[in-house]
């Protein structure tokens, strides 16, 4: 079994996001590989920015946020060895909250920890124009509009975990201050609606916790904070990965499905 580290700062295969010269030429056969990266240069700096543990593996990078957070584990490449596997599984099974593990290969079998598992596509968004958002949207600077984003994101995914509500627990006022890392939050009438994360990491572009509070649905919202959010990006590729709902929004986007991700989380 490899030495284990949890040093942020140790030099790996996986950075923190940064800026980079866009690249245009990303192959659908690419995507699973860039989305791997990508999402992992988010949890990273989500770590970073709550003072939680990373630890960061050839295969795989892993985040624990302890009970209320959980574990995040973002599978970094096709081929796990023995070694990579077998730390990956202890600590899954030593974790003290929930544990989700992202495969965008969808090659390894997690099957032996009881976790359940579920696809959903990984999609891909080659450099091209952006549409104006049919409602304003912000660049979240200030901590009281990263705080509404908070909110907008622990009620659209229901997350559970976040509840009662802690100021910055989900997103810390430290999170914008990473390099490459953008919120987004989307305006109805002057009121947050909805909200979104953007990562720039290696010249490529991914969007996450894309959400629309309840009151809002069906009103455009996930639209609009996509174009505004994209509209920062558009001179690079951007991945995603969708659910069942969000994917006609996303192929509207002129994104594109790649190959399935495969997903899995712990029975607590």
């Amino acid at each position: 079994m490899t030495t284990r580290s949890t040093s942020a700062d140790q030099a790996t295969p996986t950075s923190a996001p940064t800026s980079a010269t866009p690249s245009t030429s990303v192959a659908l056969a690419d995507a699973p590989m860039r989305q791997a990266r990508n999402s992992a240069a988010l949890w990273i700096a989500t770590g970073r920015s709550r003072g939680h543990e990373v630890v960061r593996r050839r295969g795989f990078v892993a985040v624990d946020g302890g009970e209320r957070a959980g574990m995040r584990v973002l599978i970094q490449e096709s081929d796990l060895d023995p070694g990579e596997l077998a730390e990956l599984s202890e600590l899954v099974r030593r974790a003290a909250g929930p544990v989700n593990a992202e495969d965008p290969f969808s090659s390894t079998d997690l099957n032996h920890l009881g976790m359940r598992n579920w696809q959903m596509p990984v999609m891909l968004r080659l450099p091209g124009p952006v549409g104006e958002p049919a409602l304003d949207v912000i660049r979240v600077e200030r901590s009281e509009d990263l705080q509404v984003a908070e909110r907008i994101v622990i009620e659209g995914f229901e997350l559970a975990g976040f509840e009662p509500h802690r100021p910055g627990e989900l997103f810390p006022m430290a999170l914008i201050g990473q390099s490459g890392v953008d919120v987004f939050v989307a305006l109805h009438d002057g009121v947050a609606a909805g909200a979104c994360v953007s990562v720039v990491d290696d010249g490529i572009g991914g969007h996450y916790w894309v959400a629309t509070s309840t009151a809002f649905r069906s009103r455009g919202v996930g639209r609009a904070v996509m174009l505004g959010a994209l509209a920062h990006v558009a001179d690079l590729p951007v991945t995603l990965t969708a659910s069942k709902l969000g994917r006609p929004l996303y192929e509207s986007l002129g994104y594109t499905v790649a190959a399935p991700s495969t997903w899995w989380a712990s029975a607590s």
